[in-house]
């Protein structure tokens, strides 16, 4: 079974810190591109990150830039997103997703085949 699962969400302060991971179990994750989305209520899914398999493409949502860091460790089939300078406005479902893909680096959804459970942030004072 091929599955993705992330962790690291939580409540935290503006201007916070929180470490999200994805790790993948049935396959081998450095074959594919990872990318990372969100949705909050009311809201359209929005593309936040993507990495490509060898982590040498990275891709970033405006709403983010310099705050967010995405990475992999193909080591331990694991990506991350490291999320600095929290805002209210980053609350949201966190989902991690595989593309079909090893170098097509996009942060449209509709390009990416697995995905995890999603993992709950919410920023908040």
């Amino acid at each position: 079974q091929l599955q993705l699962v992330e962790s690291g969400g939580g409540l935290v302060q503006p201007g916070g810190s929180l470490r999200l991971s994805c790790a993948a179990s049935g396959f081998t994750l450095d074959y594919y591109v990872i990318g990372w989305f969100r949705q909050a209520p009311g809201k359209e899914r929005e593309g936040v990150s993507c990495i490509s398999s060898s982590g040498g493409s990275t891709k970033y949502a405006d709403s983010v830039k310099g705050r967010f860091t995405i990475s992999r460790d193909n080591a331990k089939n694991t990506v991350y997103l490291q999320m600095n300078s929290l805002k209210p406005e980053d609350t949201a479902a966190y989902y991690c997703a595989a593309s079909t893909s090893s170098w097509y680096t996009t942060l449209s959804g509709y390009e990416y085949r697995y995905w995890g459970q999603g993992t709950q942030v919410t920023v908040s004072s």
